[in-house]
C-alpha cells in the first residue's frame, strides 16, 4: 500500500466533522433514502450530481462530458504524467483539491480534497495499476479486532469502488481505504475514483462509529 513519511494519520472522524460543516455552508441539506444494495454505486455518482448547481441544459452537460471522456483516453499513465493531468483539470483548477507530487522509492501523489475537510489521499501508478488509499483511524481505535473486522468483511461492499484493508505503518496496524482501477483508465475515471473514495471515507467513520472508541468516534 502508499505510504509517505509525511501522510498525515489523523482519524476520518476529523475530516468526517469538517466535511459536514463545509456542506452546510454551501447550502446542502442531508437526506436519507432507501435503495437495494445493488444500486449504490449508482446512488453515489447521483449524489455527486445533484450537489451541483445546475447552469444551462442538462443534457448538453451530459453529451460534453461525453465527448470530453472520449478525447480522453490515455495509453497507459505514469504517476508523473498522471499529476500533470489532474493539475490542469477541473479538478484542480476550481479549489476543489490541491495536489503534489511527492518523489520516493516509489513516486505518489497527494491530494487534499477541500470540500471533505481536506481529507488526505494518495494516489500512485504502478505497472498496470493504480491505487488511491486513504488513512481511515489506527487499530487502536477499534473496541473490538474481531467484531469489526466480521462487520467490515459483510458490509464494505456497499461502499462502491473501494476497499478495507489493515496495513502496517511503522510499528502500528492503520485501517485503510482505497480503491484501484487500471493504469490505461480514462481521466475522468480516475476522478471519479478519488471522488467517490472520499466520500466513501467519510461514510465509513459514520458508518462504523459504533466499534470506535468513544473518544476517537467524537473527536
Amino acid at each position: 500500500m502508499i505510504y509517505c513519511a509525511s501522510m498525515n494519520t489523523k482519524s476520518s472522524a476529523h475530516y468526517q466533522r469538517a466535511y459536514r460543516q463545509r456542506l452546510r455552508e454551501q447550502g446542502l441539506v442531508k437526506k436519507e433514502v432507501w435503495i437495494l444494495p445493488e444500486h449504490t454505486k449508482q446512488l453515489a455518482v447521483a449524489e455527486k450530481q445533484l450537489r451541483q448547481r445546475v447552469v444551462g441544459n442538462p443534457s448538453d452537460q451530459r453529451a460534453e462530458a461525453l465527448r470530453s471522456q472520449s478525447m480522453d483516453q490515455h495509453a497507459t499513465w505514469t504517476t508523473t504524467a498522471l499529476f500533470e493531468a489532474l493539475q490542469q483539470s477541473e479538478f484542480a483548477t476550481s479549489g476543489l483539491a490541491t495536489l503534489e507530487l511527492i518523489d520516493g522509492v516509489e513516486q505518489s501523489i497527494h491530494i487534499q480534497m477541500h470540500e471533505l475537510g481536506d481529507l488526505p489521499i494518495f494516489l500512485t501508478v504502478s505497472g498496470e495499476q493504480m491505487i488511491a488509499e486513504a488513512v481511515l483511524w489506527p487499530a487502536t481505535d477499534v473496541k473490538d479486532i474481531a467484531a469489526f473486522n466480521d462487520a467490515v468483511l459483510r458490509t464494505h461492499k456497499y461502499f462502491p469502488l473501494s476497499t478495507i484493508s489493515l496495513d502496517k505503518v511503522g510499528d502500528d496496524d492503520y485501517y485503510h481505504m482505497f480503491g484501484a482501477l487500471s493504469s490505461a483508465s480514462l481521466l475522468q475515471n480516475v476522478i471519479l475514483e478519488i471522488e467517490v473514495l472520499g466520500d466513501n471515507v467519510i461514510q465509513a467513520t459514520e458508518g462504523y462509529a459504533e466499534y470506535l472508541h468513544t473518544d476517537t468516534a467524537n473527536s
